[in-house]
């Protein structure tokens, strides 16, 4: 074909017409028997096997009937090619189609099983924390009952309720005939009532019992202090906020105010000298408020001192053994994560010792002494949290005044200090220092900015997270919440709901009795409400984001745009909850929580802010705590070396005589 002349426009050579011409081709041999004639002649020589040597014989045929009836065959077979090769390409194409739903409905159901894992992770985790609050009740019922059988305990227990101050009455039978009203009672109707029945005068009757609880005898003396030989010590907590330990010493009686922990690299740590106090027997530790810097060693005492008196207001007492049981805990979690960097933490106690703390537990009611051997202590309230007490600890005829972490500010929880007459003119006071180069914003403004960006969020739809410390800060926001923004659904988990119920429990027979649950307030309903509770707040620990239900909401808040998260109290630098504060200041973007099988990462999309209501006095309450004791001398504790220097030299200006913080003698 390609040698007639008018082959010459093609474009190509034999293959290219074979190739794309074959049906042009065929036809040619239809028409033509002398191209068939001139075909079979070329290729005579060719050696054609199969089905190519038969089919060429009746193609090139010189009968017309044979090659139209051959290339009809031909067709009806390229049509049901044809037609069997749409049907294939259908069949693929229905088989993709398949596939690909197939895969759509695989990365769904992976999708669902992550999220059903997910779900049964949070769901055995929730089961894990119900099992341990139900372990943590039984312990607490085993130790309330062991109060109530050992004579000492129960005593203790008893003498509280004696001392505690008559409650005024304004009645018609407590009015002075002659006019105005008759003098406040002494004693209170347990106390008369008590002392009638067992035919003793009320002096008589409070000096058995004390006698119980403080069955050591007095020796007759001349209490003078260089007989008795007081030293105060500070043994932690003295140039650093955590580890708060206080060593005083006067003749032969040796006490310690608080014993905290610290937490350092990971670890929670003992008092940084502590070794100290161990040189010689210790009788009591006199506990200031139930926060684990300020308690938290107190059951690995008990272990080694095991007649330790442990002495505390009534809401300390109740309050210390959960936050043990805490530590217990976090030391736990401590002690397996450093294993698994090949490191080791000392777990310094365990449940044992958190039930024997427990069980030597006194009850001391503010303002009323407490006599322990040569030294004698009074508590005052000191704000700050429920129950912080400070101290006023008596040796011979000198006097020292140990604030504990203190406020002057009235809170939702809790009020601020009241100094009592005994600490004015004392030789020394010693000082917290935690906020003492700071001034703080009026409260009331600072409280009312966050109730009214809470209020925006929720009216918008969105809910709000708040990751706060499980004692006090917790309850304070709730209360706050309550009272500002009633109708606003309110969630409180983890430690914090428990911790809650108590302050409620504590508070319960007191003449301001605290009511955190009900109406819109309750215990979260994890893991179901983690997504069912679209709109309002939820109050959860840790307060720095480092692990707890805090990370379960944070994980599902924070991609919410319309949704926000308070960071409040202290963070560590190192910890999620700064990271967090300073990805926020940044502009946002993904974001790693920490998780039990790891970590989780999430794009911040809500609002992060801080709140900012603190619990301890700034630079001018300081000033005028110090003004109102006026101490002979001041020693700074439980704060930062640099702020305390400047701190010393406001104080010099304003004539008060400071003193180191280290070893301290009267003068």
């Amino acid at each position: 074909m390609l040698s007639r002349p008018g082959a010459a426009h093609l474009p190509g050579d034999a293959s290219w017409l074979v190739r794309e011409r074959t049906p042009w081709l065929l036809q040619v041999l239809r028409r033509s028997p002398a191209v068939r004639a001139r075909v079979a002649k070329s290729m005579a020589g060719a050696r054609l096997r199969g089905r190519a040597r038969h089919l060429a014989t009746l193609l090139l045929n010189p009968d017309n009937a044979v090659v139209e009836a051959t290339l009809d065959w031909l067709g009806q077979s390229a049509s049901s090619q044809a037609r069997a090769l749409g049907h294939a390409n259908r069949t693929i194409s229905d088989l993709k189609k398949k596939l690909k739903a197939e895969r759509q409905r695989r990365q769904y159901a992976q999708e669902e099983a992550r999220e059903a894992g997910k779900l049964l992770d949070e769901t055995r985790a929730s089961m894990a924390e119900l099992e341990e609050r139900v372990d943590k009740l039984v312990r607490q019922l085993a130790v309330a009952q062991h109060r109530l059988q050992d004579p000492q305990t129960a005593a203790a227990a008893l003498l509280h309720a004696l001392e505690r101050p008559p409650v005024p009455r304004d009645d018609a039978a407590s009015r002075d005939p002659h006019g105005g009203t008759a003098p406040p009672e002494r004693y209170n109707d347990v106390l008369l009532a008590a002392s009638a029945a067992a035919s003793l005068t009320p002096e008589e009757l409070l000096a058995a019992v004390r006698a119980v609880v403080d069955p050591t005898p007095p020796v007759p003396r001349v209490e003078v202090v260089e007989e008795l030989g007081l030293r105060v010590t500070p043994l932690g907590g003295d140039t650093e906020i955590g580890g708060s330990c206080l060593l005083v010493e006067a003749g032969g009686t040796r006490i310690l105010v608080d014993a905290g922990v610290r937490t350092f690299d990971g670890r929670t740590l003992p008092p940084r000298d502590i070794e100290r106090a161990l040189e010689g027997e210790l009788h009591a530790v006199v506990v200031t408020h139930a926060h684990n810097d300020h308690c938290g060693y107190v059951p690995a005492l008990v272990a080694q001192s095991p007649r330790l008196r442990i002495l505390a207001t009534p809401e300390t007492v109740r309050l210390m053994p959960m936050m043990w049981e805490d530590t217990v805990k976090v030391m736990r979690e401590q002690d397996r994560s450093l294993a698994s960097w090949g490191s080791a933490a000392t777990v310094l106690y365990g449940p044992a010792e958190v039930e024997a703390a427990a069980h030597r537990c006194e009850e001391v009611p503010f303002t009323v002494p407490r006599r322990i051997g040569e030294l004698t202590v009074e508590l005052f309230p000191a704000g700050h949290i429920l129950g912080a007490a400070g101290a006023v600890i008596r040796a011979g005829d000198r006097r020292i005044v140990v604030t504990g972490d203190i406020s002057g500010f009235r809170q939702e929880s809790v009020d601020g200090y009241t100094l009592p007459d005994s600490s004015r003119g004392a030789d020394l006071l010693v000082m917290e220092t935690t906020c003492c180069g700071d001034t703080h914003d009026d409260r009331e403004l600072r409280v009312g900015d966050f109730v009214r960006e809470v209020q925006e969020i929720c009216q918008g739809g969105g809910r709000v997270l708040i990751p706060a410390f499980a004692l006090g800060r917790a309850q304070e926001i709730a209360l706050i919440l309550r009272r500002y923004l009633p109708e606003v659904p309110l969630r409180i988990d983890g430690m914090a709901a428990d911790l809650s119920a108590a302050f409620e429990a504590a508070t319960a027979d007191s003449a301001h009795p605290l009511k955190i649950f009900g109406d819109s307030v309750a215990v979260a309903d994890r893991p179901a409400e983690l997504d069912t509770f679209r709109t309002g707040v939820i109050i959860t620990t840790s307060g720095m984001l480092t692990g707890g239900p805090a990370v379960q909401w944070a994980a599902r808040i924070l991609p919410e745009p319309s949704s926000a998260l308070f960071i409040s109290g202290y963070q560590d630098e190192e910890s999620p909850g700064a990271r967090l504060r300073k990805l926020a200041e940044e502009g946002g973007g993904n974001f790693t929580l920490p998780d039990r099988s790891g970590q989780v990462t999430v794009q911040v999309k809500a609002h992060v802010a801080t709140m900012r209501v603190s619990a301890h006095a700034d630079r001018r309450g300081l000033l005028n705590i110090a003004d109102e004791v006026g101490a002979h001398q001041t020693m700074l504790v439980h704060g930062l070396p640099n702020r305390q220097r400047r701190f010393r030299e406001v104080l010099r200006l304003r004539d008060h005589d400071t003193t180191g913080t280290a070893l301290w003698r009267p003068a």
